[in-house]
């Protein structure tokens, strides 16, 4: 946490954001530990960058923890919830950070871009909660850093109504990000309907945004108060976004911090897609 007034929670809280030893995330975390009297976690996929992160945060009043974590590795995740079991016995706050995108011009064959972007932006958020779900406590929030690329204007109606259905699950939507990267291999992904720029990246975040729209079904039919969101934080200037984006990487942590501290018991927002802290559709 930093030197400042925080919210009231027990020390033994514990938040997760990955992919944070810079832009967003480290952003992110940074806000958290103004708000946030319990452990802060600030996880990356390599160790020396984020160790370096967190003597930056440490040099501005604030306290995160550093743990290794690679979303693309299940032996990494299962790790890191292991540590977090013994730690902590449980998690208040999982913000799915971590992500990649290709550049237009960027040289790397088509399905090594996809497999890669995939592996990380959706199956990897994917992996990381379904192992950390049995941890988290009540009144847990998922926030899932989506991105407004993965909007539904560049798929066919017949994809753009599988997203949007109240009745996808998440099997239908694995299976179907899944045959997104077979029919890629197979070089048959424009006539299936997958057919734009920066594809990799565009389909991961689609799938994120549906999946976190798929958890929420699920949670609410627990009667569990988890709430799962997904959103855009616009576009901010970071490694991937570029020098010329409009926005701080403060700016761009704003919403990801208002759904991390959603209030027990809130009616709204669940399950959806927002930007500047505004709902959005998908």
């Amino acid at each position: 946490m930093c030197y400042e007034t925080v919210l009231e929670h027990s020390v033994t809280n514990s938040f997760v954001v990955t992919g944070a030893n810079k832009g967003i995330g480290l952003a992110i975390v940074k806000g958290l530990c103004k708000q946030f009297n319990g452990t802060v976690y600030l996880t990356a996929r390599d160790v020396s960058r984020g160790q370096e992160a967190v003597k930056e945060l440490n040099e501005q009043g604030c306290q995160p923890r550093f743990h290794q974590l690679d979303v693309s590795s299940l032996d990494s995740i299962q790790r890191f919830k292991q540590h977090l079991e013994q730690e902590h016995q449980g998690l208040d706050v999982l913000v799915n950070n971590a992500g990649v995108m290709y550049g237009r011009s960027n040289p790397t064959p088509l399905v090594e871009q996809v497999e890669v972007t995939m592996g990380i932006n959706f199956f990897g958020l994917l992996n990381l909660t379904k192992a950390l779900t049995p941890l988290l406590r009540p009144h847990a929030r998922i926030v899932n850093v989506s991105s407004g690329m993965g909007d539904l204007s560049h798929v066919t109606p017949e994809l753009r109504q599988t997203f949007q259905s109240k009745q996808l699950t998440e099997q239908e939507l694995v299976q179907m990000m899944e045959q997104f990267v077979s029919d890629v291999k197979s070089g048959v992904h424009e006539e299936k309907g997958w057919k734009m720029e920066t594809l990799a990246y565009r389909v991961s975040k689609m799938g994120a945004t549906a999946l976190s729209m798929v958890l929420q079904r699920q949670f609410d039919a627990t009667g569990a108060d988890v709430v799962v969101n997904a959103l855009c934080p616009g576009w901010v200037r970071t490694d991937m976004g570029g020098p010329s984006a409009g926005r701080s990487v403060d700016k761009g942590a704003e919403t990801p911090i208002y759904l991390a501290l959603l209030p027990p018991n809130v009616s709204s927002p669940r399950g959806e897609f927002l930007r500047d802290k505004k709902i959005l559709s998908f």
